[in-house]
């Protein structure tokens, strides 16, 4: 089959619906790349949308953990350790959460088993992608599949990551790293895109939804 990815969505409800108009479970698998929650205005609806995406096309959806994810999983785990959230649109998405009368407890557990990663042996998918610098293992590492910032390098397989924001709205590709990233700013009323590849890793398209009004501001 062939995949859909889709970027960082941060809260934004109606945007995600609006892509996922262009996704086709029956020949694509969905992969999501982490940061579902914060900044945007609707967190608890999309882990709601993508846990029951999950729940309703467990063959054909695979959600990813972002630092995002991580963050909200240690907070609710520890609030005085994973205090650092609620500076990182946390507070936002608590309150959220309050307002709709939902307990973020209910989403703790299918957030802890988020994986990090998927990959086949032409492609590499993750939220930051394997920098020289990476380990696969450790979700807290700075330079690792959450948190890397740095240069990826070339693995072999073509990576395509998120989570460094590209604010001009234009998917990126980097070919001296094979890679792609696809994080183009949904919550800073840009655009949420996805990106069409074989399995193999064969570039098909770039789809790209205007971030809906009613999910930032």
């Amino acid at each position: 089959m062939d995949l859909f990815i889709v970027g960082d969505v941060h809260g934004c409800l109606n945007t995600f619906i609006k892509l996922l108009e262009k996704w086709n479970p029956r020949e694509e698998i969905l992969i999501q790349l982490g940061d579902l929650v914060d900044r945007g205005n609707h967190s608890p609806a999309v882990l709601r949308l993508a846990f029951e995406l999950e729940q309703n096309f467990r063959a054909e959806t695979v959600f990813l953990k972002g630092n995002h994810e991580l963050m909200m999983q240690e907070y609710l785990s520890d609030p005085v350790a994973g205090k650092n959230w609620l500076n990182n649109g946390g507070s936002q998405t608590l309150f959220q959460f309050d307002q709709v009368g939902v307990d973020p407890d209910h989403y703790s557990n299918w957030i802890l088993n988020l994986p990090l990663y998927w990959e086949n042996e032409h492609l590499f998918i993750s939220h930051a992608g394997i920098s020289d610098f990476a380990t696969l293992d450790d979700p807290r590492h700075p330079d690792g599949l959450l948190w890397n910032r740095k240069p990826l390098r070339d693995i072999g397989k073509l990576q395509v990551i998120g989570h460094t924001p590209r604010w001009n709205g234009e998917p990126q590709f980097f070919p001296e790293s094979k890679a792609w990233n696809i994080d183009t700013c949904a919550y800073g009323g840009i655009c949420l895109s996805a990106l069409r590849l074989s399995e193999t890793g064969q570039f098909k398209e770039i789809i790209s939804v205007p971030t809906d009004e009613r999910d930032v501001g």
